[in-house]
């Protein structure tokens, strides 16, 4: 969210959760402290589903701490959130803007899943959608099962399959998209900055939580991002159109995703998936991302 308010290139309309890394009143709360931090009260914030379509809720405590954002300690929202949901908020949207609204998903699908459900129509208003999510070969709550997915695989089964033009960024390319300990220290030493502040202490303690895993990464993955980098500059990216399916009956796979890379199934590709980064170029742009926010 920080790289996407501070980018020129970019215009936020609006910020919805989910539930996912913690319930839902938490995250709302956490997108509000954050938008607060960023004195960006402005830009509308709508709470979603409070759990996943079908499963129950198993929030992701072990990365992110016991609020969502452990690390830092956010200021309290200084205004409220929307009285609509998160569904009929992205729907005003999408209709008022048709065809110029990315979507763009960092956490679980379901508000989007909900979208289309309740709305079928809207799908042909929409750009794209942006994913943060799943992997090929790679998982990080299983083997080859990553947590958004993971969580509402039946949610992301329905936003796959939507025929909305989508770009995926898993985590073979979030694995690559590092800040370096230079990097953080970089971060740590920009003056008169409360975002700088909160984003040393935010990935220090998300460093923290890797080496306790005992992942062998030479600077610390930052899985979102991906997603706001690639709308910001797409050729630092290298990427593959391939057919993605999502397994959501599985009895050892349940959440993986089926990314097709060299095409066995024939089936026709319906995402673009991102494999690779520019890692320097990545760090920097989150750099300086923050020092916009320099008071």
């Amino acid at each position: 969210m920080i790289m996407a308010v501070a980018s020129s290139k970019i215009n936020v309309l609006a910020v919805t959760t989910s539930a996912g890394n913690q319930k839902h009143g938490q995250t709302l709360r956490n997108a509000m402290s954050l938008l607060t931090l960023m004195k960006k009260r402005d830009i509308p914030v709508a709470s979603g589903n409070y759990k996943p379509l079908v499963r129950d809720l198993v929030p992701g405590i072990t990365m992110h701490g016991i609020t969502g954002l452990d690390g830092t300690e956010l200021p309290n929202p200084n205004f409220s959130p929307q009285k609509t949901n998160a569904i009929e908020l992205m729907n005003s949207i999408i209709s008022e803007y048709p065809q110029n609204v990315t979507l763009v998903v960092t956490g679980p699908c379901t508000n989007v899943a909900l979208l289309f459900s309740v709305h079928p129509e809207i799908k042909t208003l929409v750009k794209q959608i942006v994913i943060l999510g799943g992997g090929m070969g790679v998982g990080n709550i299983g083997p080859t099962e990553e947590f958004n997915v993971a969580v509402d695989p039946e949610a992301a089964k329905i936003v796959m399959e939507s025929g909305v033009p989508i770009v995926l960024a898993p985590l073979n390319v979030g694995f690559e998209a590092q800040l370096m300990d230079s990097d953080i220290k970089t971060i740590s030493k920009i003056k008169n900055n409360d975002v700088a502040e909160a984003v040393t202490g935010l990935v220090s303690t998300y460093r923290f939580s890797f080496d306790l895993l005992s992942r062998d990464f030479a600077g610390v993955p930052l899985y979102d991002p991906c997603t706001i980098a690639w709308l910001i500059d797409p050729e630092k990216f290298s990427s593959r159109f391939c057919n993605v399916e999502i397994e959501t009956q599985g009895e050892l796979t349940t959440g993986e995703t089926i990314i097709d890379y060299y095409n066995v199934s024939k089936r026709k590709p319906n995402a673009e998936v991102l494999f690779h980064v520019d890692q320097k170029w990545f760090a920097n742009l989150i750099i300086e991302s923050v020092k916009t926010f320099q008071l």
